[in-house]
């Protein structure tokens, strides 16, 4: 029993974490030089960035063809995924200006390992419209992806993505199955990496208290506290506003899911119940078709818990170096997070992934500095899974209401009685959208 419960990453992180803690407090030096450990997993996690990062967005773009078949229902929910994510992205961003979360930490760029950064090259440097256009647009398709350039990567991933929509169906759904299994690889990749967090928590831990003081743990847990406070802020705030529009109660509807929210505790991937998600919202009297489509498209496109990491996350990290943002960079940090942040939910440890990118467009914050937060991420993809996986149901029963196919009469009654108890296979099959 203790050996399978010590297999677990979960509880692996933890163990790492607390020794890491107590190696910077009784060796700091030593601890200190533990650095390149953690600086070996940013590395390890930075040299897929590009991949994953073109194939989420090549995959989500494509997956928009699935609009047409449905008409309206697509455009829509799209238009709701985009609006409720800007909210995501700019309650993080307010909340981290409100608190400042990350003053005081004193992180001298200085320290940090300037190699990290170097696999990225520098973004041309222009106060002009044309000048940051041109920056964006690569010299050959491989070399956005040599170089890591994420805005030259995105651009690449869009013209694909709308390439593909333009395919004939044969050609567009083996080109579809290619880019699938392309992120397969590279999300197993990501699997494999993350399985190095604990030896980088360790190293990252330790290297923190080491270098800046046992005070540095209380701001990394003040950095999570702010987080699950702004998680639930928006929860209950914005999501429950809108529940509250399509006439039902959000905490209500919290219950309704507790089971799907205890195992994605567990698994910190919203992912492992899209099937059990999808059965449930058709018994709370959501149209199939309107579930079919809306669901597994908002698994990529409305990542509330990550669009609000993705803010949240990067402002403390320039309040912890030090790092004056213009206003002009705040809305880079928004416009980019909300491509970057797409397709983050189905892998633990993806949205690490994505903040490293979001901070690749902002060469003034180190990217090493990531290294803070890697003893403490397990903690924030928790609460990113469960956020999304809330956002996601309440978005499909927005669409639906919106979409005038909802049965209120039975998402009422459905609430009422609870969870049903009945066995998955027992349910009744969730139905692909018409074609």
């Amino acid at each position: 029993m203790a050996r399978r419960w010590l297999s677990l990453l979960y509880v692996q992180v933890l163990i790492a974490i607390v020794l890491g803690v107590t190696f910077g407090v009784l060796w700091p030096e030593a601890g200190a030089a533990l650095k390149p450990l953690g600086d070996g997993f940013i590395k390890l996690i930075k040299m897929v960035i590009a991949p994953v990062v073109f194939c989420t967005v090549v995959h989500g773009i494509a997956s928009v063809k699935d609009a047409g078949r449905i008409g309206r229902v697509g455009v829509k929910a799209l238009v709701y995924f985009e609006v409720v994510s800007t909210f995501a992205l700019a309650l993080g961003l307010i909340v981290a200006k409100v608190f400042q979360t990350g003053s005081g930490f004193n992180i001298d760029p200085s320290q940090l390992d300037a190699k990290a950064v170097q696999g990225y090259a520098q973004r041309a440097q222009s106060d002009s419209v044309i000048g940051h256009f041109m920056a964006i647009i690569p010299d050959t398709f491989i070399g956005a992806f040599a170089q890591g350039e994420l805005l030259q990567v995105l651009l690449l991933a869009v013209l694909t993505g709308f390439a593909i929509n333009a395919l004939p169906e044969r050609a567009r759904d083996a080109a579809t199955h290619a880019i699938d299994g392309l992120s397969a690889i590279f999300f197993g990749v990501v699997k494999i990496v993350v399985r190095a967090a604990p030896v980088g928590a360790f190293g990252a831990m330790a290297f923190t208290i080491g270098a800046y003081g046992i005070g540095s743990l209380l701001q990394l847990g003040e950095l999570v506290a702010t987080f699950y406070l702004t998680s639930i802020l928006f929860v209950l705030l914005v999501l429950g506003t809108i529940a509250r529009f399509c006439g039902f109660s959000i905490l209500r509807f919290i219950a309704y899911i507790r089971e799907e929210l205890l195992i994605v505790l567990g698994t910190s991937s919203s992912e492992s119940v899209l099937p059990q998600l999808m059965q449930k919202l058709q018994r709370l009297g959501c149209s199939p078709n309107v579930v079919g489509l809306t669901v597994p498209l908002g698994y990529s496109f409305n990542l509330d818990g990550t669009n609000i990491y993705m803010t949240l996350a990067t402002m403390f990290l320039a309040y912890a170096t030090n790092t004056p943002l213009t206003l002009g960079q705040e809305l880079t940090i928004l416009l980019v997070a909300m491509l970057t942040s797409k397709g983050a939910s189905g892998v633990t440890g993806a949205g690490f992934v994505t903040l490293a990118a979001t901070l690749s467009v902002i060469p003034d914050i180190p990217i090493t500095a990531l290294a803070v937060l890697v003893g403490i991420d397990k903690f924030m993809s928790e609460c990113r899974a469960l956020t999304n996986l809330v956002g996601n149901g309440v978005a499909c029963i927005a669409v639906s209401r919106w979409e005038s196919e909802l049965d209120t009469a039975q998402l009422q009654a459905e609430l009422a009685r609870g969870p049903s108890t009945h066995a998955l296979e027992d349910a009744a099959p969730v139905r692909a959208p018409a074609e």
